[in-house]
């Protein structure tokens, strides 16, 4: 499959490194072609990956991911070019994170609450198909999900059920046995308000190496 990473943070290449390991072609885009991270990160992966503008990977992928920081993500995808994203799915992995005043982040108003980052862009680019997964993990944990002391849980949501299973295909290839689909994309609230938490969790026990593992009520 083709893919598309809009984003050479930290996250993207890491989601990117995976994929092709996994035999997927993948091409990293930034804002400008000649970005010196993702030219790293191609000189080391080899003939799989590619590099160019976010509208070149949005053009060329099958699927594309959306991991940008959370100020910059919607940016990021109108760069990308929304008839480069017609009818394709479009992960999104961002979360709203605010760091206007400093650590820790809090989140930003507008896409918060009654709104949130996996909600605008299904908003604005309608002939897309959002699916929100992996926002809920350290970058790490998303692509080696085997790195944990136990089995733990995934979320995804979109309005598109073919989209899903996509998304629910590629996390089962990193390795993903637990994927709870929360049904539409509105419930992306959710799982960005989680991040509140999870960065307290983080600095509690000093590792962003920790998942969530839900546990149901045993049946006597």
């Amino acid at each position: 499959m083709r893919i598309g990473i809009l984003g050479s943070g930290m996250v993207g290449r890491a989601l990117a490194t995976k994929l092709a390991g996994l035999k997927h072609e993948v091409k990293i885009g930034s804002r400008e072609s000649n970005n010196p991270g993702a030219a790293e990160w191609v000189s080391t992966v080899g003939s799989l990956a590619s590099q160019g503008t976010f509208a070149m990977a949005a053009s060329f992928g099958e699927v594309v991911i959306l991991c940008a920081k959370g100020d910059a993500a919607l940016d990021v995808a109108r760069q990308a070019g929304e008839q480069n994203l017609a009818g394709k799915v479009l992960v999104d992995v961002s979360n709203p994170l605010d760091f206007s005043r400093g650590m820790p982040p809090g989140l930003l108003p507008d896409l918060s609450n009654s709104n949130s980052l996996g909600e605008e862009p299904q908003r604005r680019f309608p002939s897309s198909h959002v699916v929100k997964a992996l926002n809920t993990t350290n970058c790490e944990v998303m692509v080696n999900p085997q790195m944990l002391a136990a089995p733990t849980d995934i979320f995804i949501c979109g309005d598109d059920e073919g989209a899903k299973r996509v998304v629910t295909d590629l996390l089962r290839s990193f390795g993903w046995e637990r994927v709870v689909d929360l049904g539409g994309i509105a419930a992306s609230r959710g799982t960005e308000m989680f991040l509140p938490l999870w960065l307290s969790l983080m600095a509690k026990l000093g590792t962003p190496h920790f998942n969530i593992q839900l546990v149901r009520r045993a049946v006597s």
